[in-house]
């Protein structure tokens, strides 16, 4: 079963309307859902080497139009959306303490949260309910999912036949593997 899923992953992921979907996971997941584009980045990638640039391209100007409509959220419709969705991934009782503090280091979160697999959403939707300068948002939310997709572009541009081999003689392994990571950096997300 495990197979099946991964060879109709692969080829979805060369599919015509592969893009539009990663453009539409792209910009959902900065403002409300919980699934990174790496998700689907990185089989498409792996599928089609030749699009890598266009893949992180795709990724990239998605997902920083998604960071507007999660700086909006923040900024106008906080009470209804953000703070459910922020409560949701267990950020709630920090939100006011952190609010002084990200006025100050903003830039620097945006950044870091477009770079890491911390939540972006988290960081978009304080960036609108902080009223954190416009042009500095986009700015840092463009430089920091830009670096982030290209680097993953480029490392499967160019190494990605031998992950490719890795993962099809493994797959049990790194599905596991996958499984254990994304549990443990929610777990670490309900700690922070």
């Amino acid at each position: 079963m495990l197979r099946t899923t991964y060879d109709r992953t692969m080829a979805l992921a060369d599919h015509p309307r592969a893009l539009w979907l990663l453009a539409l996971v792209s910009f959902v997941e900065s403002s409300v859902f919980p699934i990174p584009p790496d998700v689907m980045m990185i089989p498409m990638i792996l599928a089609a080497p030749r699009k890598a640039w266009l893949i992180a391209l795709v990724a990239t100007l998605s997902s920083v139009a998604g960071a507007g409509l999660g700086y909006i959220i923040g900024a106008f419709f906080y009470e209804g959306i953000g703070a459910p969705v922020l409560e949701a991934l267990g950020k709630g009782e920090k939100i006011a303490a952190f609010n002084e503090t990200f006025n100050t280091y903003g830039i620097w979160a945006v950044l870091v949260a477009g770079l890491t697999p911390f939540p972006f959403k988290v960081i978009t939707i304080l960036s609108g309910w902080t009223a954190m300068p416009l042009l500095p948002f986009f700015v840092s939310a463009l430089i920091a999912r830009a670096a982030r997709f290209f680097i993953v572009a480029g490392l499967l541009y160019f190494f990605g036949r031998p992950i490719r081999d890795f993962i099809e003689r493994r797959l049990g392994l790194v599905f596991t593997l996958f499984c254990i990571a994304l549990i443990g950096g929610f777990m670490v997300l309900r700690v922070i």
